[in-house]
C-alpha cells in the first residue's frame, strides 16, 4: 500500500497525537477520517483483487495442461503474495512435474504446506495447552454413589409374550402337482 504526500503528512500527524494526546483541530480529525476511508477502501480492494486471482488461478489449473504457462505463473505469483497452496495445486503440480518449473514450484509449495500445517498443529497445541482443564464429575453409581439411594426409576411394562407359531402356520402344506391325465383320456381340441 502506497500513501501520498499529503496522507503521509495526515499519518504522521495521527501518530504524533497518539504518541503526545492533545487536543485536535477540527480540520485535523476530518483529515483523519478520509485517510480512515481511504485505508478502509485500499483493504476492501485488496480482499477483491486476491479473490479475482484465486479464482483466476482455480480457472488455469482446471484447464490445464493447456493452460500451462498461465498457471505456473499465476501460481507464482499468489506464492508471493502468502498464497498457501491447496491439494489440488499440489496434485496438478505433481502431474506437471516433467515441466522444470513445475517440478520446482512443486518443492516450493511442499515447505510452504509442511510449514503452514506445522504452524497449525503448533496453534492446536497452544490452544489445548492453555484451555482451562474441565473438571471431572463422578458419575452416578460409581464409588461415590454407593452411600447415596439411586433414584427409583418406574420400569417398563414387560412386553407381552406371544405363543410361537407351529410350523404349518408358518409354512403353509405343498400342495401335490397334480399328474397330466393318460393319453388315451385327452380330447383332441
Amino acid at each position: 500500500m502506497a500513501f501520498s504526500a499529503d496522507e503521509l503528512r495526515v499519518l504522521r500527524r495521527a501518530l504524533a497525537t497518539a504518541l503526545n494526546p492533545a487536543p485536535l483541530q477540527d480540520e485535523d480529525v476530518q483529515d483523519c477520517l478520509r485517510l480512515a476511508e481511504s485505508v478502509d477502501d485500499a483493504v476492501r480492494e485488496a480482499g477483491r483483487l486476491h479473490a479475482f486471482l484465486l479464482a483466476d488461478l482455480t480457472r488455469y489449473r482446471e484447464a490445464l495442461p493447456g493452460s500451462l504457462p498461465g498457471y505456473l505463473e499465476l501460481l507464482q505469483d499468489a506464492l508471493a503474495a502468502g498464497y498457501d497452496p491447496a491439494a489440488d495445486d499440489l496434485s496438478a503440480l505433481r502431474a506437471l512435474r516433467p515441466h522444470p518449473r513445475a517440478a520446482y514450484l512443486l518443492e516450493r509449495c511442499q515447505v510452504l504446506v509442511e510449514r503452514s500445517v506445522r504452524a497449525r498443529l503448533a496453534r492446536v497445541s497452544q490452544a489445548v495447552a492453555t484451555a482451562p482443564r474441565a473438571r471431572l464429575l463422578a458419575l452416578p453409581g460409581g464409588r461415590a454413589g454407593e452411600g447415596e439411594p439411586k433414584p427409583s426409576t418406574p420400569k417398563p411394562p414387560a412386553p407381552v409374550k406371544r405363543p410361537a407359531p407351529k410350523p404349518s402356520e408358518v409354512f403353509p402344506p405343498r400342495r401335490r402337482p397334480v399328474p397330466p391325465p393318460p393319453p388315451e383320456e385327452r380330447v383332441a381340441g
